[in-house]
């Protein structure tokens, strides 16, 4: 009896998977956050709008599954879709992308940026509360909340902008540094001119401040901030759009209720 010969087949070693190869996939709060909405915003009455219907578009081409909700409340003659304290009213709404939920709730205010009287508000007013309040809560998921807080550029574009900043100051002060050397070498004496006043802070750069000898987050004074606005304390306008006086309202109650015992 003949042994038959077996053909053996080599094994292909196995190609482990080049970790460069792998995409980095971004984060839905890093994702909105780097557009620039810029040029899809307008300005009315010195306030900085952006458009529900363009925002809702651009999380849907990104998250074609994203939804939103409107919150109603239960009364004798049936739901309605907004909240009342007897005196003002507010909606809440909800977006939801890849199931994460971010709520926003917002007065029911006039042009000025006023609560309107429980006994004056219309179906109208109502909408448009809705339509605002549902443009901020895709800003909490990352698109246009730099609007929000008041600064220029999405989060990217300000780093590039700092660093420009940075050189243009090391430029003037080398530049400075060259005049007086001159000046010196020529043999002429100085008028030592009154310094310059220390430049004021701004108002971000005080909130910072005030979080970090706190102990919360920007985020917690963000919803102080709702809260003074809910209650009337101050109207709801961006952090520099707000009187002096408003501004210190705000950081005076957020003082008092961050160190409330919990």
């Amino acid at each position: 009896m003949t042994d038959t010969p077996v053909t053996r087949v080599p094994k292909v070693p196995e190609v482990p998977n080049d970790p460069k190869e792998e995409p980095i996939m971004k984060s839905i709060f890093e994702t909105l956050n780097a557009i620039n909405v810029n040029d899809h915003t307008e300005k009315k009455n010195g306030l900085t709008y952006l458009s529900w219907a363009w925002a809702w578009a651009e999380v849907k081409k990104l998250y074609p599954d994203a939804n939103y909700h409107v919150y109603e409340r239960d009364t004798p003659t049936g739901p309605v879709n907004y909240f009342t304290d007897g005196r003002t009213a507010w909606v809440k709404t909800g977006v939801f992308i890849n199931d994460l939920q971010h709520i926003e709730m917002l007065p029911v205010m006039d042009y000025k940026n006023r609560a309107i009287p429980l006994e004056q508000i219309t179906s109208t007013d109502v909408n448009k509360a809705i339509q605002r309040s549902l443009t901020k809560a895709i800003a909490r998921h990352g698109l246009a909340l730099y609007v929000y807080a008041a600064e220029d550029l999405p989060e990217d574009e300000r780093e590039v902008s700092a660093k420009q900043r940075e050189a243009s100051a090391k430029q003037r002060e080398a530049s400075e540094k060259q005049r007086e050397a001159s000046e010196k070498q020529r043999g002429k004496t100085e008028t030592q001119a009154d310094p310059d006043p220390a430049p004021r802070k701004t108002r971000p750069a005080l909130v910072k401040e005030l979080c970090v000898s706190l102990g919360i987050t920007v985020e917690q004074f963000g919803s102080y901030r709702n809260t003074a606005a809910l209650n009337g304390i101050i109207p709801d306008l961006r952090l520099n759009e707000l009187s002096d006086s408003d501004f210190e309202a705000l950081m005076n109650f957020v003082r008092l209720n961050a160190q409330l015992p919990a």
